[in-house]
This record gives C-alpha cells, structure tokens and sequence, in this order.
C-alpha cells in the first residue's frame, strides 16, 4: 500500500468530545518510507551538524562570553525532553533565562500564552537580556546539533517538547514523535510561537506524510530566512 492511500485511511479516526483521540496510520506511512532514505537522513544528519559545529563556533564562543558577563555560568542548559517514541533524552541549549528560572516553572502557568500541551510566554521576565537576542535568531538552539551528532535528533523533525508534557498528550497527538524530533519543521517556517498547538500537532503529521529528501531540503532552505525574520521567536 503507497503513502498516499494509507493518509486516505484517516476516516479512521475517533472523535471524542470535539478531539482527536487516535489515528494508528502515521506509524503505517513512517514505516513505508524507504531505508535508503532513512539512511541518507542520518548520514546528512551528522555531517552537516559536523560542519555547522565548524563553522559556527566563532558564534558559540560569542554567546558564551556574552552569557558570562551578563549573569555568570553555566553558559549551557539541559533539560530532558521527549525524543523519538517518547523516549526521554537531555537536550543541550545555550541557557537564556536566570539561573532560578526552572523554580519559576509552575508559578509561571497561569501566563501561558500557548494552548494544549505546550508553554510559551512573548514578554517571560525569566529571559536575561542575552537570552532574548540569542532567542530572537534561535542561537540558543545552536547547541543541539550535538544532540543531532549523539541520534538524539534530525535536523528536520518536529520540535520537542517536555516529557511530562508529551506523555499528557492523546494518542493521535503522540503519533508526532514517532520520527526523531528536529531542529526544524513545518511549525517553524510557518510562524513558531504563533502557531497554536492542534495546528501544530497537525504540521508535524503532515511532515511524517512528506518526508522526503526533497522536503527536507526545503524546509532547511525555508528556514535560513525565518530565522532572521524572528517572527514567532519567542
């Protein structure tokens, strides 16, 4: 059966109050993909994450000054996150909130400005200075082609969000991380932050239905120029 008719197949679907409860397909299309891609995926994967590593590192030893002077160390923060399967793993960012600010997690709830099972806040008074320009270009984000490096993630794939956060979702909403999480997607050309979470979930399943080399070059090729733009970088 080709990917095409196995979308079909989402009639399938069960509703319940108004929601998408589960869809077993996208595990179906995933698993129709062909090896030599899957391959050329991972090989891509590490040697472009190499290289940027490479080129890059004028901009991570930058950041990294910049996050001393304005607040001290530790210039790198980790947290774990749902990867591939909801198989937890630590994701490495350049830190761009004050040292107290996981401690503020909950207490900060309330001003959520994103909806589902995710957390954004435009203005969060945890971000430092430095925090909201590297935020701003997604610099922060630099760090985690070592986690692309390591098999933790792709370099296009959906975002990843917190483990608990994840493992609160529904069935059809897990199906998002049935691929390795990415630095890059649908939600990110499309508008980030901005984009609320049902959509969101619904990009990253269309991904798993276009993956492709081909679709991964141009979501990559899309992303260079939102990045500058910042919009929905927050």
């Amino acid at each position: 059966m080709n990917d095409t008719a196995l979308v079909r197949q989402e009639q399938d679907i069960i509703e319940a109050s108004g929601r998408k409860i589960i869809n077993l397909i996208y595990q179906e299309v995933y698993d129709h993909k062909a090896n030599i891609y899957k391959g050329t995926k991972r090989v891509f994967d590490v040697v472009a994450s190499s290289f940027a590593l490479v080129v890059l590192s004028p901009i991570f030893l930058i950041t990294a000054i910049a996050i001393l002077l304005e607040d001290g160390g530790p210039v790198f923060f980790t947290q774990e996150r749902a990867g591939k399967d909801l198989k937890p793993f630590k994701i490495y960012k350049f830190r761009s909130m004050y040292k107290n600010a996981e401690a503020q997690f909950q207490r900060m709830q309330a001003r959520n400005e994103q909806t589902g099972h995710a957390f954004k806040i435009k203005d969060d008074p945890r971000i430092t200075n430095v925090g909201r320009f590297i935020r701003k270009y997604s610099i922060d984000e630099l760090p985690q082609l070592l986690n692309i490096i390591k098999g933790d993630m792709s370099i296009v794939g959906p975002r990843p969000i917190l483990v608990n956060q994840m493992e609160e979702c529904n069935a059809y909403e897990k199906q998002r991380l049935i691929v390795k999480p990415g630095l890059t997607c649908y939600w990110q050309v499309g508008g980030r932050a901005n984009i609320k979470w049902d959509e969101w979930v619904e990009l990253d399943l269309k991904y798993i239905s276009d993956m492709s080399i081909a679709t991964d070059i141009k979501l990559i090729l899309k992303t260079i120029p939102v990045v500058f733009k910042s919009d929905g970088a927050y």
